[in-house]
């Protein structure tokens, strides 16, 4: 009889093991796909693609894995619930670095857009250079480039540009006044990078307008 009493325990056992491996992990699940659409959510696509794509590629394989288990006759959900954990983790990641790089792009364009306001001011408030207002001194040049299609076709002459210099001496703001095709881009790249002693009226830096010239002759 203690025998027999032996074998139905095993077999208890056997069978409450069999129930606990062949139960699909729902909670596990559901926790990683909640965790994918979370990052879906944060932005992950646009900021972090290659973070998500791990993600959906570690639920794709977990869906592929319970689709396994749902076609045997004794199933084992051990593996998928590995799988579950791995998801989720990966969309906790994709989560984590699509609100990073969300941040990082929203800081990035107020402060491009706080520069372009800070520009626009410093051009309404520039005088032109006349008068009183002297010309402020260039101390750093920058040769333009001669395009090889000007060179081919033999183009040549001299771009007038306004330039718009700061008060710390940086040209801010440019635009042609007179133009020769081909050359135009060439000259306001070099003009964009030059740099000028700073303007001082009543002892103050100011910005100023001013008109410049870039030469292009072919030798």
């Amino acid at each position: 009889m203690r025998k027999g009493l032996t074998i139905a325990a095993m077999a208890i056992a056997v069978a409450i093991t069999a129930a606990a491996c062949g139960t699909p992990p729902a909670a596990d699940v559901d926790g990683a796909k909640a965790a994918v659409d979370k990052a879906v959510s944060a932005g992950a696509g646009q900021y972090a693609p290659e973070a998500l794509k791990a993600a959906q590629d570690a639920v794709a394989a977990l869906d592929a894995e319970l689709k396994t288990q749902d076609g045997k006759w004794f199933k084992s959900y051990d593996k998928a619930k590995e799988l579950a954990a791995t998801a989720k983790a990966a969309g906790d990641k994709a989560a984590a670095e699509g609100l990073a790089g969300k941040q990082k792009a929203d800081e990035a364009a107020a402060q491009a857009k706080a520069q372009a306001e800070a520009v626009e001011k410093a051009a309404a408030e520039a005088v032109r250079v006349g008068g009183k207002i002297r010309p402020p001194v260039k101390i750093k040049d920058v040769k333009p480039v001669y395009p090889e299609v000007a060179k081919s076709t033999k183009v040549q002459g001299m771009v007038i540009i306004e330039a718009t210099i700061g008060a710390d001496g940086k040209v801010i703001k440019s635009k042609v006044l007179r133009s020769v095709p081909l050359l135009d881009e060439a000259a306001l790249d070099a003009v964009r990078q030059w740099e000028f002693s700073p303007t001082r009226l009543n002892g103050k830096a100011v910005p100023v307008v001013m008109t410049v010239t870039v030469n292009f002759k072919l030798k």
